[in-house]
């Protein structure tokens, strides 16, 4: 990537602040220590096949963008073993919680990127995932903001160049805006089926749903959650 390539996604701010409170020494040491093992160096050509970015074999490969406490990255990665999960995750104190779960747990199907998801998105092969989870996404409610959702024509065509055919979009949030954009950008890209055939089936969460702090937030506060399903097409 380029100085220019570089200094140009200053425009894609999609998230916020990269550190909360400090870690403490324990915390740091996890970090340090773990996160180069696990991290994808996008200075490097993506491997061929993909699947070899992990240490075991893997027949599927599926992205997290953004997955905060790691709580729904974590279990799928134990529940599907045969998985290959790439998380992208810019805020330090998650990165840790997450690389201390692995450790505790010994996943080895996790791989993790700590920067902007575009920079990922971009050095990744053609049709190489079979699923990409977009799951409580910043809302950026404020109109001026709306430019930084994650969820825009231009990331579409990511994710559309990404997928396997036939692969999968999931995209889950409590904030109803942000759910009717989604919807109307992905019926305006033109490349993504919605599979919903009546409200059960975006309200229902997903197969083997973890709940998660943020969603049990939102719930008390009573804002409901939908579940989007989109299928490349």
């Amino acid at each position: 990537m380029t100085d220019m390539e570089r200094r140009g996604r200053a425009t894609e701010a999609f998230f916020g602040r990269r550190k909360g409170k400090a870690l403490r020494e324990q915390q740091a040491e996890t970090l340090n220590s773990l996160l180069p093992a696990f991290l994808i160096d996008l200075s490097a050509a993506p491997p061929e096949p993909l699947t070899s970015l992990f240490p075991i074999p893997v027949t599927a490969l599926r992205l997290e963008i953004g997955f905060g406490g790691g709580e729904h990255l974590i279990h799928r990665a134990l529940e599907t073993p045969s998985t290959g999960f790439i998380g992208v995750e810019p805020f330090v104190n998650s990165m840790q919680k997450l690389l201390s779960r692995i450790g505790e747990t010994g996943a080895r199907n996790i791989r993790v990127y700590n920067d902007d998801a575009t920079q990922l998105l971009d050095w990744l092969p053609d049709a190489s995932l079979d699923q990409i989870d977009l799951l409580y996404p910043d809302p950026w409610p404020k109109r001026k903001h709306w430019k930084r959702r994650f969820v825009s024509k231009t990331n579409l065509d990511r994710f559309h160049r990404v997928l396997k055919p036939g692969g999968l979009f999931c995209f889950a949030s409590d904030i109803d805006t942000y759910v009717n954009w989604a919807l109307i950008k992905c019926r305006d890209h033109g490349g993504f089926d919605w599979l919903a055939d009546n409200a059960a089936d975006w309200l229902t969460p997903y197969e083997g749903w973890p709940s998660t702090r943020y969603e049990a937030k939102a719930r008390r506060e009573g804002r409901s959650s939908a579940y989007l399903t989109f299928r490349k097409i």
